[in-house]
């Protein structure tokens, strides 16, 4: 799987494509990758191409109020809701990701459940020094959460990871099903896995990047780098749903 990561890039995403037809043109000295590798980096980076796809992930998982949210054994926010770290004692780098964290400290202030679980995130490249999980209890404990309500799973690397983790948890607690807590793209590929691992879940997806009600501008058809990068990690979101629907999710 982390073999599959490092290659996905390079043979399926749009830049990965761009690099292939830009070395085939001059090396072959044609005309036509070379205009292909253009388009291909002009439609990629229209955000009107990665709004949809983006759109489509998130429209399968509406999002919820937390007033009618359902209660259950325990809240789990997925991980990779935090950047670099900038030093030892510093204000935590909460990324783009961050309202998975936010959510689930709101939704134990608000009773949905007894037990707050991070996942023990560890991206197997990095030099981390603690797992994800560790810090975001420190973040919550923080706010005001009380810390022998916290847990937190072992050493995970991916969606995959967290899902065996969650399970095996749920097995020793004898919990019967938990509020899953994901970024609402990120919710099918999640909702799948956890699934096949025999999680029982109320989904609660957060941090939405598209609005159903949004109307098309010419903006929407300009080329522009935030464009491409939604397009890119969309990809790589629905990638990833077809790996583990063709290979299943296993471990």
């Amino acid at each position: 799987m982390l073999f599959f990561n490092k290659l996905l890039p390079i043979f399926v995403l749009p830049l990965g494509w761009v690099v292939i037809l830009l070395v085939v043109g001059l090396l072959r000295r044609k005309h036509w990758p070379l205009i292909a590798a253009l388009v291909v980096l002009y439609l990629s980076s229209m955000p009107v191409v990665g709004n949809a796809l983006t759109r489509r992930l998130e429209s399968s998982y509406p999002a919820v109020p937390i007033a009618q949210a359902e209660t259950a054994d325990a809240i789990v926010p997925l991980g990779g809701f935090f950047g670099a770290a900038a030093c030892e004692g510093c204000v935590p780098n909460v990324g783009e990701a961050g309202e998975r964290l936010e959510a689930g400290i709101i939704l134990l202030q608000n009773k949905k459940a007894p037990w707050l679980v991070f996942t023990g995130g560890r991206v197997p490249w990095s030099k981390q020094t603690e797992v994800e999980g560790e810090a975001s209890k420190r973040v919550a404990v923080a706010r005001g959460l009380p810390a022998e309500q916290i847990l937190v799973t072992g050493e995970v690397g991916n969606t995959l990871d967290e899902a065996h983790a969650v399970a095996k948890l749920m097995r020793e607690r004898g919990w019967r099903k938990i509020i899953l807590v994901t970024s609402a793209w990120h919710m099918p590929r999640s909702a799948r896995l956890f699934r096949k691992a025999g999680v029982d879940f109320v989904p609660f997806p957060v941090d939405f990047q598209t609005s159903p009600n949004a109307t098309l501008t010419l903006l929407d058809f300009l080329p522009r780098a935030e464009g491409l990068q939604r397009t890119e990690s969309v990809l790589r979101e629905w990638y990833g749903i077809l790996f583990y629907a063709v290979t299943g999710a296993s471990r």
